[in-house]
């Protein structure tokens, strides 16, 4: 069965960090359509006075932060003595888990274009053990189909793996499409399923999808993504939805207020990082 939009987000401007200029797509309001992507921020600027503040040294705790550069740069270290750039096209992957402080900074560069999503940990993996991986270029398959190209960030396609979470599934797809091209993806019926046009706008069944949009799917089993403009990049998320409850406060995502609570006395009480400490 073809499946449709259900819901169609636009993006806000706002500022986060040290003054970062972003537009946030999904975040509190979007929680329960969007499960289990709680956040997408997206970055296009070729101005780099809306960015070089960055996200100075900050706590997480309970999510997954998934960021792509598919142009410019972002430098990230953390708690755990991780240091370390990537560059057009890479991902950084951070598994926040029990708790870790992290700084993602962004230098001058032609222009940042990308996306960082929150995906929420399941309950029981919520205090599990934090973790940083980068997928760089040579790590990202590139499959190639008439009219474009997908970008393998992670999960899989058709028999093509890429980098996989230890936690929640997610197929995470970069997909370029060139004028008049037309791409079916196939997936599971009840799969939770999203996508991003990050460039330019296309046809997602059937329905106009303007630039910088986030749409959440129907159930169905198959997707038609066309392009009758200029070139589009479009990006395609699938996971699984998890159906608990999210207390959201910050940068700490948890299940029940209580939770909520002891992250920040932790903080207060300097016991939130639960590993060693390297930074």
């Amino acid at each position: 069965m073809e499946r449709t939009i259900k819901t169609k987000v636009k993006g806000f401007r706002t500022h986060d960090g040290a003054g970062v200029s972003l537009v946030r797509v999904l975040g509190h309001e979007t929680i329960e359509e969007f499960d289990p992507i709680l956040m997408l921020d997206s970055f296009d600027s070729k101005n780099p006075n809306d960015y070089i503040a960055g996200f100075p040294l900050h706590p997480h705790r309970g999510i997954e932060t998934i960021s792509y550069v598919s142009q410019g740069k972002m430098v990230h270290k953390d708690s755990l003595g991780n240091a370390e750039g990537v560059t057009d096209g890479e991902v950084q992957w951070m598994n926040s888990g029990s708790g870790i402080m992290h700084e993602e900074m962004l230098p001058e560069s032609d222009r940042l274009l990308g996306v960082q999503l929150w995906l929420n940990l399941p309950a029981k993996d919520k205090m599990s053990k934090p973790s940083y991986h980068s997928i760089k270029k040579n790590e990202i398959k590139e499959i190639p189909f008439e009219g474009g190209k997908i970008r393998l960030l992670a999960g899989c396609y058709q028999d093509h793996q890429g980098f996989k979470g230890e936690f929640l599934p997610l197929d995470y797809y970069d997909i370029h499409l060139n004028t008049d091209a037309e791409l079916t993806l196939t997936m599971e019926q009840d799969d939770s399923v999203m996508l991003f046009t990050l460039l330019g706008e296309v046809y997602i069944g059937g329905k106009l999808v303007e630039e910088k949009t986030a749409v959440k799917l129907t159930s169905g089993t198959s997707i038609t993504i066309k392009n009758e403009g200029k070139d589009a990049q479009v990006l395609y998320m699938r996971s699984r939805a998890l159906h608990e409850p999210v207390v959201w406060a910050g940068p700490i995502v948890m299940n029940t207020e209580k939770e909520i609570q002891q992250a920040y006395t932790d903080l207060k009480n300097h016991s939130f990082i639960r590993e060693k400490v390297a930074y």
